[in-house]
C-alpha cells in the first residue's frame, strides 16, 4: 500500500513539473540595469500567479548572440522569443518597421497620435506572421550621432553609416543620402566606432548612453530622424502552449511592463539625451533649407518602399493621413489660442 501511494505520489509530482512552461527570452539588454530587474520582476509575478506553471527566464546582456542568432534559436526551439527592435523582425513581417520610415514625425505626440489608432494592427500582422507580441515601447528618436559634424547633405556624402543587421528602410534611406550603410547587429557597433569602421550612426539618446557609443562620437546632430521602439515577440507555437487562463495572465502582465516602459523610456531619452551634452558632445542644428533638403529626399525613399511593398501602401498611406491629421488639428488649436491672446 505505501509502495502504490509513493509511486502514485511521484507520478503526479512528475505530471506538475511536466506541466510547468518555461519561456526562454534573449536580449541585450544589459545584466543589472534597471529595465532588467523590471523584466525579472514581471517574470516573477508571473510565475506566481501562474502557480509556478509559467516561468520567464531572461538571458541578458545579449549573451544569446545577435538578432539572427536568437531567430535561428528560436525557429530550433532553444529560445522562445527575444526583446527586438522592429528591424530584427522585417523578413518576417515588414510593417513592423512602418514607425521606423525616417522623417516622418517630428514630435512624441505625434506618433502616440498614430499609434493609438495603428498599435493593433500592427500587433495583429505580427500575430499572422508567428510571434505574439505585449505592445511596443518608445525609446526616443534616433539622431545623427558622427565623429565629424554633420549640417547638411554635403557633409554626409561618402561617410560609413551604420544600418541594423536586416534593416530594408535604413539600408534604402542611407543610400538615398549618398552615404555608404554598413549592416552590423547591435553588438558591433561599439567595435566598429572604436576601430574607425563607421563614421556616423543613427541612436536614440538613452540606446547610446545605455551601450556607451556616445563615448566614441563627438557631435549630434538634433533631429529626430528616426522614431525608435523596443518590443517582445514570442513564437506563437510556443506561447499556444500554455493555457488560455495562463496566456491571459502572461498578456496582460507583460502589456501592463510594455506600457510602462512606453512612458518612462522616453523620460529616460530626455534624461540621457541632457547627458549627452554634459558629457561635451557638440550639438549642431542644420539650417531650414538643409533640413528640408533632406526630408525630401528621405520622403522620397520612403514612398519608393511603400511602393515596391517593403511596407504596405495602404498601412503607410492611413500612417501618414494620421499625421496630417494630428498637425491640421493642432495648429488649428495653435491658431484659435494665438488670437485669443492677441484679443
Amino acid at each position: 500500500m505505501k509502495r502504490t501511494t509513493l509511486i502514485i505520489l511521484t507520478l503526479f509530482i512528475a505530471g506538475a513539473a511536466s506541466a510547468a512552461t518555461t519561456l526562454k527570452i534573449a536580449t541585450v539588454t544589459p545584466e543589472g540595469s534597471k529595465w532588467m530587474e523590471d523584466m525579472r520582476a514581471t517574470a516573477a509575478a508571473i510565475k506566481a500567479e501562474t502557480d509556478g506553471r509559467v516561468v520567464v527566464k531572461y538571458y541578458g546582456g545579449g549573451s544569446m548572440g545577435t538578432d539572427s542568432q536568437v531567430l535561428k534559436r528560436i525557429r530550433i526551439g532553444a529560445l522562445h522569443g527575444g526583446v527586438f527592435t522592429p528591424s530584427a523582425l522585417m523578413e518576417k513581417y515588414g510593417d513592423i518597421g512602418l514607425y521606423g520610415l525616417p522623417m516622418v514625425f517630428e514630435t512624441a505626440d505625434e506618433v502616440s497620435y498614430v499609434r493609438s489608432r495603428m498599435d493593433s494592427k500592427i500587433a495583429a500582422g505580427m500575430e499572422d506572421a508567428g510571434f505574439v507580441t505585449f505592445g511596443f515601447a518608445a525609446t526616443g528618436f534616433a539622431m545623427i550621432m558622427s565623429k565629424e559634424p554633420v549640417e547638411g547633405l554635403g557633409d554626409l556624402k561618402g561617410k560609413r553609416v551604420w544600418v541594423p543587421e536586416g534593416d530594408t528602410i535604413s539600408k534604402a534611406a542611407m543610400e538615398s543620402l549618398s552615404v555608404t550603410p554598413i549592416p552590423l547587429p547591435l553588438t558591433d557597433v561599439y567595435t566598429a566606432l572604436q576601430t574607425g569602421a563607421l563614421d556616423i550612426i543613427g541612436m536614440s539618446s538613452v540606446g547610446a548612453v545605455l551601450l556607451q557609443y556616445h563615448t566614441k562620437v563627438k557631435y549630434v546632430t538634433d533631429v529626430p530622424l528616426i522614431y525608435t521602439m523596443g518590443f517582445m515577440a514570442i513564437d506563437k507555437k510556443a506561447f499556444n502552449k500554455i493555457s488560455a487562463e495562463d496566456q491571459e495572465i502572461v498578456r496582460n502582465s507583460l502589456s501592463e511592463l510594455y506600457a510602462r516602459y512606453d512612458v518612462l523610456n522616453l523620460e529616460d531619452d530626455a534624461e540621457a539625451k541632457q547627458a549627452l551634452f554634459e558629457a561635451g558632445l557638440k550639438r549642431i542644428v542644420p539650417d531650414a533649407g538643409e533640413l528640408a533638403e533632406i526630408e525630401a529626399v528621405l520622403q522620397a525613399s520612403n514612398a519608393d518602399l511603400a511602393k515596391n511593398g517593403v511596407v504596405s501602401q495602404e498601412f503607410y498611406e492611413e500612417m501618414l493621413h494620421y499625421v496630417a491629421e494630428y498637425r491640421s488639428e493642432h495648429a488649428t488649436v495653435a491658431s484659435a489660442e494665438e488670437t485669443t491672446d492677441q484679443r
